[in-house]
């Protein structure tokens, strides 16, 4: 079986705009590089930094909740650690996450975008070192199966965008939901990367809201589980061994391959 990668995104703050890669080099026991490097925290989370826990999600400015957020364009450049937020073709905000001020000017902006929404004034966190701010305490890295994203949008009748499902990286050359059999195998790249597959992902509402309008038009996971009888789409996966990812690159299951390797 072979398995094409289509295309990679990251997303640097949770809760806000993909950003495509051509490729990305993984390092094994790592997060997918650049993704969830920083959430908008919604009021005081509890979050400490120096001994970093998993957060549920309603902690953080997010598109389940906060669908404004997909109006919302933003960049940031690892050289600079700055993130650039632009709304409707023009830059509203800019700053360097490594400093108080950058930091302050981002914080300004969510309180001027939606203080409505806000339960406390929104504060940047940034993760340390061996952690991310995933809606999964072992979501190391997300794989989108096309295919079955297309199967979907057949059975609600309407076109159903990937980046709907914020995953890592996009594929095809499976059949519709042929990625949840690959729960406890091994995936294998030429450049000597292996991903072993942990588990499905349980989509909540999130999936509903539109990645481009920010309109809150479709009802993801109420149509899987009328259709298929779950709300997963997509698997996570680990990184067992370091290796490059890259558009055009193919995943080959690993003969043999055992779950606990």
């Amino acid at each position: 079986m072979s398995i094409r990668i289509v295309d990679l995104h990251r997303y640097p703050v949770k809760g806000l705009s993909p950003e495509r890669l051509d490729q990305a080099i993984l390092d094994r026991g790592d997060y997918f590089p650049g993704d969830r490097l920083f959430a908008i925290e919604n009021g005081l989370s509890g979050f400490d930094p120096d001994q970093p826990e998993h957060q549920p999600k309603i902690k953080f400015l997010m598109l389940m909740r906060n669908e404004a957020l997909a109006r919302l364009r933003t960049r940031y450049l690892d050289e600079t650690s700055t993130l650039s937020i632009s709304e409707g073709g023009s830059e509203r905000a800019r700053g360097d996450l490594t400093t108080r001020e950058g930091r302050v000017a981002i914080e300004a902006f969510f309180r001027r975008f939606m203080p409505g929404e806000l339960r406390g004034p929104p504060k940047v966190l940034t993760a340390p070192a061996g952690f991310r701010f995933t809606d999964s305490r072992r979501g190391f890295v997300s794989l989108i199966n096309l295919a079955s994203v297309k199967a979907l949008a057949e059975v609600i009748g309407a076109p159903v965008d990937p980046l709907r499902f914020r995953g890592n990286v996009h594929v095809d050359g499976l059949a519709p939901w042929a990625e949840f059999d690959l729960v406890g195998q091994v995936l294998a790249t030429s450049s000597g990367l292996r991903l072993k597959v942990t588990k499905r992902i349980v989509r909540c509402a999130a999936t509903n809201v539109d990645p481009t309008t920010g309109d809150r038009d479709l009802a993801i996971p109420k149509a899987l589980m009328t259709a298929y009888g779950h709300c997963d789409c997509g698997i996570y996966a680990e990184v067992l061994a370091g290796g490059r990812l890259a558009a055009g690159e193919t995943l080959a299951r690993e003969q043999g391959a055992l779950a606990l390797d």
